[in-house]
């Protein structure tokens, strides 16, 4: 019986080098048979390129909305209000079970490991398939293993005899430990097959493979040290947690891989604008020559494959097309930023006898912090594509009563007489679709090109999976863990000196809160937040249900946040009086924020769900379930 591939060549348009071009304009194929496509190197780059292209993640510029489910962001459109209400996450929340797209890894691997298939291919290019392959086989277990915990190993794609007996196919969970071995295995075995080039983006290269390594191990280690403290997250086979014992390993295996990207490779921070905080943002959407960026899933308009990240979330008042405003950074994250005298300070509405504080300029408010703020979001007084960001509540007056509007920009009569606008096109405005309802709209990952903000044309900016300063912050927090202190702090400098700061941190400043606090404001929004608190054992302490005020320890790791706060401007509004038209703050909670999120022990491992346990009865449950 012949057997058939479909190829599908809408598929990826992932930074395929210098050959990226010629690969996407490529005309489509129907249906090839196996002996057609090991024939041609481009037919069988087809076939990997729909394998990278449903890369499972959770957080990205395509599932944008995920990242209203915690406190990095609010989501300032109706249907997603339910996430701000609900007070606990199921347990099948994050779950993955897609066993179907490792099998055609398998089966790629098995065709290219075949002489009688694939022996025709020159032999470099046959490796660096074989060795593709086996990187996206390893990614798709690390997707399982930090969501499921241990899972099957299935390392051939199995087939049903229709014996009436599935026994034979049905394979028991691995230990966690073990998954994580066989990723960081998989890993070293493969990296020699595959190119050393810092141009190529979109696929596996010897950096990905360093790069994917340091986070591997740093995840294993980090569950093997924390999970003590949470030993009723565990599974008495090892199926869920790791034994502390093994840390240390892992965490030396973190340090290694990270050290040696560092200083064997020609990857480098993005530094290419003097302005540091426009130099942060540019790292996300420059494509030329991108020193730092490792691995991406990239987007080109000429082949149709844009993504909608700007179009949604662009301000309302410059918006290109109807709609934008999405995604409200929340001020728990804003005030996580801080000065750049290495002090942390929340934002100060009143002076010590209660008065409001006024401010020229809302931008006052925000000045001396780590320019990675500015960098990731759209704070008030700050523009966007060269305009300038609208966003004021309205009119406060001396007694603190409010004069504002119900729609963007909305214009009223004031006490003397005049009729002004009274609320700024971008809000804030409490319940209302697209407006910063936080005060805030996001920066990163924005498109500045024209018309990326259009429903017809869209971004191409690209989701980067990887990229060097999250390798400084896995060295330096591998060191940290080993008590190499003072290296760890090394690592640390070299990332906070690109944000501005000018004062170093010593050994003696490297805490656990610190290496927390690093990662937070360096990585939001690129989905690490959600798998950082649960490697840490953080995420039940900080989500802890209970509705508390916005922490005034924003540099504490387990500061409990559970609900979205903002922070709105207002104008000031007294004829006369000096501080006339200045601006003034006012911390609020979004009214459509009404729960308080909880993470329960049962969260850390998601749900297998009775199908997948009825059809294999080997299988496990996760613990507190």
């Amino acid at each position: 019986m012949k057997k058939y591939i479909f190829i599908s060549l809408f598929l990826i348009t992932v930074g395929w080098s210098c050959t990226d071009d010629s690969f996407l304009n490529r005309e489509p194929t129907n249906i090839l048979i196996d002996n057609q496509v090991w024939k041609d190197p481009t037919l069988v780059l087809s076939v990997v390129a729909d394998l990278y292209d449903r890369i499972s993640e959770y957080q990205t510029i395509q599932s944008w909305s995920n990242y209203f489910d915690f406190d990095e962001a609010f989501g300032s459109n109706s249907n997603d209000y339910w996430r701000h209400k609900n007070n606990e996450w199921g347990y099948g929340e994050w779950s993955l079970w897609n066993y179907d797209y490792i099998r055609e890894i398998n089966l790629f691997i098995q065709k290219a490991q075949s002489d009688e298939i694939a022996g025709g291919l020159e032999t470099s290019v046959r490796n660096r398939f074989i060795a593709e392959g086996r990187f996206l086989r390893a990614n798709a277990y690390f997707e399982l293993v930090k969501r499921m915990g241990g899972v099957p190993l299935v390392l051939e794609p199995m087939t049903y005899d229709f014996s009436g007996d599935p026994s034979y196919l049905q394979h028991p969970r691995a230990k966690e430990s073990e998954v994580y071995d066989f990723i960081l295995k998989e890993l070293d075995e493969i990296k020699n097959d595959l190119p050393d080039d810092v141009n190529i983006k979109g696929r596996a290269t010897q950096g990905l493979i360093l790069a994917m390594k340091s986070r591997v191990a740093l995840y294993a280690a980090s569950i093997a040290k924390y999970g003590a403290s949470t030993p009723n997250v565990s599974l008495p086979n090892g199926e869920v947690g790791i034994p502390a014992n093994l840390a240390d390993g892992y965490y030396q295996k973190a340090l290694s891989a990270a050290e040696e990207l560092i200083s064997n490779s020609d990857y480098s921070l993005y530094n290419k604008k003097e302005d540091l905080s426009e130099n942060f943002t540019s790292l996300f959407i420059d494509k030329n020559a991108n020193p730092e960026v490792i691995f991406v899933k990239d987007f080109k308009l000429q082949s149709g494959k844009v993504e909608e990240f700007t179009l949604r979330n662009q301000p309302w008042s410059s918006a290109e097309d109807l709609g934008g405003g999405r995604l409200n950074p929340s001020l728990n994250l804003v005030q996580s930023f801080e000065k750049l005298n290495n002090t942390f300070e929340t934002f100060k509405t009143k002076d010590s006898g209660g008065n409001p504080i006024f401010f020229d300029d809302p931008k006052e408010m925000f000045a001396g912090r780590d320019a990675r703020l500015a960098g990731t979001i759209m704070i008030p007084g700050s523009k966007y594509k060269g305009k300038d960001l609208d966003i004021w509540a309205g009119f406060m007056q001396a007694d603190g009563s409010i004069i504002t509007g119900d729609t963007y920009g909305a214009k009223k009569e004031l006490p003397d007489g005049t009729v002004n606008q009274v609320v700024g096109l971008d809000g804030p405005i409490d319940g209302l679709n697209y407006t910063a309802q936080t005060g805030f709209l996001v920066r990163k990952f924005m498109d500045i090109a024209t018309g990326s903000g259009q429903t017809g044309l869209q971004s191409e900016v690209w989701w980067v999976r990887y990229r060097l300063a999250e390798v400084y912050l896995n060295a330096a927090e591998a060191a940290f863990e080993l008590n190499q202190h003072g290296k760890a702090a090394d690592y640390l400098n070299v990332v906070r000196q690109r944000a501005g700061f000018e004062i170093d941190l010593t050994a003696n400043n490297v805490t656990f809160d610190r290496i927390v606090h690093e990662r937070k404001v360096e990585l939001a929004f690129e989905g690490h937040q959600l798998w950082d608190m649960k490697r840490w054992r953080l995420a039940h302490i900080v989500w802890n249900g209970e509705k508390v005020p916005l922490t005034d320890q924003p540099w504490k790791a387990d500061a409990v946040s559970t609900r979205v706060f903002g922070l709105w401007p207002y104008k000031y509004y007294e004829p006369g009086d000096p501080n006339n038209g200045k601006y003034v703050f006012k911390e609020v909670i979004p009214g459509q924020v009404t729960g308080a999120d909880r993470f329960r022990l049962g969260n850390y491992y998601s749900f297998i769900n009775d199908e997948i346990r009825n059809n294999n009865p080997q299988i496990v449950k996760n613990p507190n379930q």
